[in-house]
Order: structure tokens, then C-alpha cells, then sequence
């Protein structure tokens, strides 16, 4: 089956590592195109084109000063990732329930094991 255009929605335009990382770097400010090329080691044409797929599935926003644009982490665009991942928190937190009851387990063991026989 082929895989749906990256333009599609946000998780197919974040399952590119390019743009998560752009995102990651928009989460601590605005930054121009340039601004992430140079932070990220990117041609400028190559970020141009991530943030053109991730500003039409609504994840970055855009102001333009003079003749700059800044770009930014759009969160409303995020709610949907959001919404979904959520609904693994509950299976998340069973599982890290069962671990901690069997490390206390474990732990206790290991404590009964080493105390010097009276």
C-alpha cells in the first residue's frame, strides 16, 4: 500500500527526521529560515521545503518582520499526535505499575539475600 503524501496530516509530515528536528528547534523560539539551516546543517532550500509541509498540515506558523518570516511550533497543529499518543497513557502506566512492584520485589530479595545469617 502506498504510503499517504507527507502534506496528508501531521503524523505523515512528522515521520520525516528532518522536520521533527526543525520542530524540536522551533519549541525553544521563533527562528528564520536561515536561523535553522545553520543551527540544523541544512541547505536553506532544504528547509524551506520542511516547513512548507509542516506549515499546510498546521504544525508551524508563520510572521513575517520586513523581509524575514519567523517561523514557530504551531500547538493546536500538535493536539492531534497528542489525542492519539494519550491514548496509550493508561497501558503506559500499568506497565510502569508492574515494573515498580517487581523491582521492590527483586530489591527486597536481593536485601533478604544479604543479611547476614543470625
Amino acid at each position: 500500500m502506498a504510503r499517504s503524501a507527507t502534506t496528508s496530516d501531521a503524523f505523515n509530515a512528522v515521520a520525516e527526521p528532518q522536520r521533527r528536528n526543525i520542530l524540536t528547534l522551533l519549541t525553544k523560539g521563533e527562528r528564520t529560515v536561515n536561523g535553522i539551516a545553520a543551527t540544523l546543517g541544512l541547505t536553506q532550500p532544504q528547509v524551506s521545503k520542511h516547513l512548507s509541509v509542516l506549515k499546510q498540515v498546521g504544525l508551524v506558523t508563520v510572521r513575517g518582520s520586513g523581509p524575514q518570516r519567523f517561523y514557530k511550533v504551531n500547538g493546536a497543529g500538535l493536539k492531534p499526535m497528542h489525542d492519539w499518543v494519550s491514548t496509550f497513557e493508561q497501558s503506559w502506566s500499568e506497565s510502569m505499575d508492574r515494573l515498580e512492584v517487581y523491582l521492590k520485589e527483586l530489591q527486597a530479595k536481593t536485601q533478604s539475600e544479604n543479611k547476614p545469617n543470625e
